[in-house]
């Protein structure tokens, strides 16, 4: 199965992240997503310019909310959050996993080969979609020792 095409950038920000929002409101807050059967919904709530925190969330990075700088190489990939959430048990390239971040419960959805990442968060009645973004080496040995760890508990 191939994965989607990337989005890239050509010359024009505003146009670009205009193309980038209608993507996400498409495929990812109208695109009918579930995961273990439960709707996977988007946070809205606090907008910036005029655009939802989850868009902002998934297309950018920093450890300040305000103070976030867009990535090419998340926004590049917006197509493929969508596509990794409805192929996870179809597609054998992708793993996926519970972790447990304070007092919340993720799930982890990857493509190793990618080094790409999304990231869901356990609500009672539906999944979070919190961010989605490319793996660093470091993260990448974390991952693997999470997935390897949780399946182990998983199958006794």
């Amino acid at each position: 199965m191939d994965l989607p095409e990337l989005v890239y950038f050509h010359g024009d920000w505003a146009e670009y992240i205009e193309k980038l929002y209608t993507i996400y409101g498409q495929e990812i807050v109208y695109g009918d997503l579930k995961f273990k059967g439960l709707p996977v919904k988007c946070q809205y709530r606090p907008p910036s310019q005029g655009k939802g925190y989850g868009f902002w969330h998934v297309i950018s990075n920093g450890p300040v909310e305000d103070e976030r700088i867009p990535d090419l190489r998340r926004c590049e990939r917006i197509r493929w959050i969508s596509w990794f959430i409805r192929n996870v048990g179809r597609e054998p390239r992708i793993s996926w996993w519970q972790n447990r971040r304070s007092s919340n419960t993720h799930v982890v959805i990857w493509i190793e080969e990618k080094d790409f990442a999304v990231i869901l968060a356990k609500r009672s009645k539906y999944y979070l979609l919190k961010t989605a973004y490319c793996v660093t080496p470091h993260r990448r040995k974390t991952f693997k020792k999470e997935r390897e760890k949780f399946w182990q508990a998983q199958n006794g």
